[in-house]
């Protein structure tokens, strides 16, 4: 099946696309590993004519967002957000109306119509300092999760109305169960992501984005860490450094199985499914791509590439020519087709 997904792919001129909490399997025939963002970057300076994003379908419309021009395919149309879906677009906007003088902003793990009611988006990675970059004198609406919400405006110093969203996975995380891991691994360290309640995070050595934990436990000199974010990200945890200890931190219930249901809805055989049918896709308005695209664009215009640390973030101007490009080099093949005949 592997071989068939890979030339299925090259003849296609396909790029597979895999989040860090995909399941293993699937990171291993990935063309490219990362976050949403880094990863809707890396498609849209690709010369693919289709992506296959294994991911959420917030990320595979951020994707769309920024390659319209391009095919993107989600494995399983059905792979949601239980964040994005805590936020539905209709009452977002009764939210704002409540609170017009609010500059509204937008963590990206939302859909493209909440995106596109808001002044900007901020990752995981850069929410801290681009709240500091907004004048102070503006009051900040902060969506849709509350836990990311509450750190950011404890490490950025700003009132921050929050939208009360939350997502199940960093939600479902033990305390009892983490200070039991912490008796039993002494000199251990606990590594979180900010989606993670309040309780957990004052008891975490370290708090980051998924690519910020990466790079944390490559150079910490620590051997042993309870894993405070989707066990996805394990895998990659143990490549880099494969002498070190992961350990999953037990949900409420005491059961390890804090993977998302949603993300692990993709699997081998749905991506040949997709490579075979050119299906599903994701479809948006083209005023809402416009729309969303604005407040994107003006994260990565406030946004110092060192302290972006989720990607090799390229400046717009070369987005906006490879989008150009992507569609000169679509209309030189049609042209060329056509005369051919």
């Amino acid at each position: 099946m592997i071989s068939e997904i890979k030339e299925r792919c090259k003849k296609a001129n396909a790029i597979i696309l895999a989040h860090y909490y995909q399941a293993p399997e699937i990171q291993e025939i990935a063309d490219f590993i990362g976050d949403s963002l880094d990863l809707s970057r890396k498609a849209a300076n690709n010369d693919a004519d289709i992506i296959i994003f294994c991911g959420v379908h917030f990320m595979a419309e951020t994707a769309k967002i920024l390659s319209p021009n391009k095919t993107v395919l989600l494995p399983d149309i059905d792979a949601g957000c239980s964040l994005a879906d805590d936020c539905p677009s209709d009452k977002f906007q009764k939210f704002r109306e409540e609170n017009p003088d609010h500059y509204v902003v937008s963590y990206i793990n939302c859909t493209a119509e909440v995106k596109a009611q808001s002044d900007l988006i901020c990752t995981s990675s850069n929410a801290v300092s681009l709240i500091k970059k907004i004048p102070e004198d503006k009051k900040i609406i902060f969506a849709p999760d509350q836990n990311l919400g509450r750190w950011v405006q404890k490490n950025s110093g700003r009132d921050l109305k929050l939208w009360p969203g939350s997502c199940i996975v960093h939600e479902s995380f033990s305390e009892e169960a983490l200070l039991k891991l912490k008796y039993q691994n002494p000199g251990s360290k606990v590594i979180a992501h900010p989606e993670c309640n309040q309780n957990l995070l004052i008891l975490s050595d370290f708090i980051g984005s998924t690519s910020k934990l990466l790079d944390f436990v490559s150079k910490d000199p620590s051997k042993t860490y309870m894993v405070l974010t989707e066990p996805g990200i394990i895998h990659q945890m143990k490549k880099k450094e494969p002498n070190k200890i992961f350990i999953e931190v037990p949900d409420v219930e005491g059961c390890k199985c804090n993977e998302c249901p949603y993300m692990k809805l993709n699997t081998l055989e749905k991506i040949l499914d997709c490579l075979k049918n050119n299906s599903p896709s994701i479809e948006l308005e083209p005023e809402i791509i416009r729309r969303a695209y604005v407040p994107i664009k003006r994260m990565l215009d406030m946004s110092n590439r060192s302290e972006e640390h989720t990607s090799e973030l390229q400046p717009l101007v070369k987005i906006v020519c490879r989008l150009l490009l992507d569609k000169k080099k679509k209309s030189t093949r049609l042209t060329s087709q056509y005369n051919n005949r």
